[in-house]
């Protein structure tokens, strides 16, 4: 797995100019007005609820003696857990919502490899693409969160909660691959098909993940460019993938 996480990592390299070879920015203006949006609703809102957050769980400190600095500590994970599922919302919600105009990305790209576009590849519209997106998306919030609870839990354990938050980024860093790999799966597999070649390559996902979760740490800048930079190396992957997958079936 570790390979396929580092050779998915490695796929970054050269998407801007394969971006830019391609004409592909154009693609991406809406995407980005979505993921700006969807960013500043959900950080005002996580400023907002963090402090009553902290405080509602300061009350089960029922001793006067170290309160303040309970309350402190509360208030502290309440903010990661805000910032937790803020950023777990804004990833699905945009992966969602950008799904008809990436999937146009990744078919451009899938044709500068691989010349053109074999004869089975599914025909989708864009509705079929934006529900299908939605589906995906919603899919896969649920089965987050049910992950990331108990691991925001044990942030209360010390030295645990070291390893709580490694293990908290990459599932984050999972799902959002999954997303990003889905643009070109859609057009190869239906909805089942797609989550068990995903399924198969976690590496893969969790390598572009990682890149993803670490371009929104950047100001601003990091919202504006993840899309683009994610969504085409998660498609040189996967195209990548895929045809391992085709030449091993002819075989």
């Amino acid at each position: 797995m570790i390979k396929n996480i580092l050779s998915a990592i490695r796929a970054y390299v050269g998407s801007f100019r394969l971006l830019s070879q391609l004409k592909l920015w154009k693609y991406f203006a809406i995407p980005i007005i979505i993921s700006l949006i969807t960013a500043t609703i959900i950080g005002f809102t996580a400023y907002g609820l963090s402090d009553n957050i902290g405080n509602f769980l300061a009350k089960v400190w029922i001793w006067d003696w170290g309160k303040e600095a309970f309350t402190t500590f509360t208030s502290v994970i309440g903010a990661i857990f805000v910032l937790v599922i803020g950023l777990i919302l804004y990833k699905h919600i945009v992966l969602a919502l950008s799904a008809p105009f990436m999937s146009a990305v990744s078919e451009k790209i899938e044709i500068h490899i691989n010349g053109d576009l074999k004869h089975q590849h599914r025909k989708t519209t864009f509705q079929e693409q934006l529900w299908r997106g939605i589906r995906i998306n919603i899919r896969n919030l649920g089965k987050e969160l049910l992950i990331t609870i108990p691991i925001l839990l044990l942030k209360f354990i010390p030295v645990v909660n070291i390893f709580s938050t490694i293990l908290l980024f990459l599932v984050q860093a999972y799902y959002a691959g999954f997303g990003n790999m889905d643009y070109t799966l859609e057009r190869h597999f239906n909805y089942k098909d797609s989550l068990n070649f995903v399924s198969r390559n976690k590496g893969t996902s969790i390598g572009n993940g990682i890149i993803f979760m670490l371009c929104l740490l950047i100001p601003v800048l990091g919202i504006i460019i993840v899309l683009p930079l994610s969504v085409t190396a998660a498609s040189v992957k996967t195209v990548a993938l895929l045809n391992q997958e085709n030449e091993r079936s002819v075989l």
